[in-house]
């Protein structure tokens, strides 16, 4: 049985990453959805994770990511709104 209350992304690197009590450090998650979306996760036990989105228009986030925590710390997203 699957518990609906945990939010597990599944990551690009491999490994399943718990991010049910992760802390978003930055995000920009406007619907519609599309490649402007994207979070950045510190877990509680120090990882981190990029969420981003492929360009899908109803899902919010499509990859997920680890990443260092430099790179976390200092992301600028390449991609914006576009109205």
């Amino acid at each position: 049985m699957t518990d609906k209350n945990r939010y597990i992304a599944r990551t690009i690197n491999g490994p399943e990453v718990e991010l049910t009590q992760a802390t978003i450090i930055r995000s920009n998650n406007l619907y519609p959805f599309g490649k402007h979306n994207y979070a950045i996760y510190e877990t509680p036990n120090g990882q981190f994770v990029k969420g981003m989105n492929n360009g899908e228009r109803e899902i919010m986030l499509t990859s997920y990511e680890l990443i260092e925590e430099s790179e976390a710390r200092n992301y600028s997203h390449p991609y914006y709104r576009e109205d």
